[in-house]
């Protein structure tokens, strides 16, 4: 018998091996809970930050709406630093899906652990050669998608509504103008920038679909649900 045939028939890991691919799952495992504990941190400091700005706009009905213009950019702040974890967090999910599928799988499927497709050699890589596998424009226009575009459509949607009905209701454009404008910065200059920026998140939130790389996202096709098969059998 060949050698080649000898390695298909051995046990591609031993018992001992086994146990420390386990514990490297449980590793892996902790640090995506660490890092997505981190991504809902950042959103909740947007929410409630944001809360705090409408609170303060329409507690009196003189009140500026300069705390939602400011907010906003916060807002975008903090999508920018959740993009950044998002990167990080993207890397070890990467890992935990992997072995979940190429390791786990088959060993469900009383198979045992098998390596013809070579993911021990890619998962030894990735240790090896640490890197981001998506964009940081993938990871914010993820995110965007995922939480934050709700909370900039608060945040333009109150702006607006504070400008045509606070101090009194909106009557002319120059009324507009004139409650927009912040400083120096005329109110035509003001609504024209923050368009740009919203124009700016839509087309982010568009184009990233486009070339998505993150892995282990739920499939949204109409598939046969083998859980919900077996909880009819019991």
């Amino acid at each position: 018998m060949s050698t080649e045939t000898n390695r298909l028939i051995e046990p591609a890991y031993n018992a001992a091996e086994l146990g420390a691919l386990a514990h490297l799952y449980r590793g892996e495992m902790y640090r995506s809970k660490i890092w997505r504990t981190r991504l809902d941190t950042t959103t909740n400091w947007a929410v409630a930050t944001t809360g705090i700005a409408l609170s303060v706009t329409f507690s009196n009905a003189q009140n500026s709406p300069l705390p939602l213009v400011l907010i906003g950019l916060l807002v975008v702040v903090f999508l920018s630093f959740e993009a950044r974890r998002y990167r990080y967090f993207d890397i070890w999910r990467a890992r935990v899906r992997l072995m979940e599928v190429c390791m786990f799988g088959p060993i469900l499927r009383r198979e045992g652990v098998r390596v013809d497709n070579g993911w021990n050699d890619a998962l030894a890589r990735d240790y090896e050669l640490l890197h981001f596998h998506i964009s940081y424009w993938e990871a914010a226009g993820r995110r965007l998608r995922r939480n934050y575009t709700w909370i900039f459509f608060i945040i333009a949607i109150s702006y607006l509504a504070k400008l045509c009905i606070h101090p009194t209701p909106l009557h002319t454009l120059n009324e507009l103008w004139t409650r927009a404008a912040i400083g120096p910065l005329p109110g035509q200059l003001v609504l024209l920038l923050g368009g740009l920026i919203y124009g700016a998140l839509v087309a982010l939130a568009v184009l990233t679909t486009r070339t998505q790389q993150a892995v282990g996202r739920v499939a949204r096709e109409e598939r046969e649900d083998p859980m919900q098969k077996l909880k009819l059998r019991i």
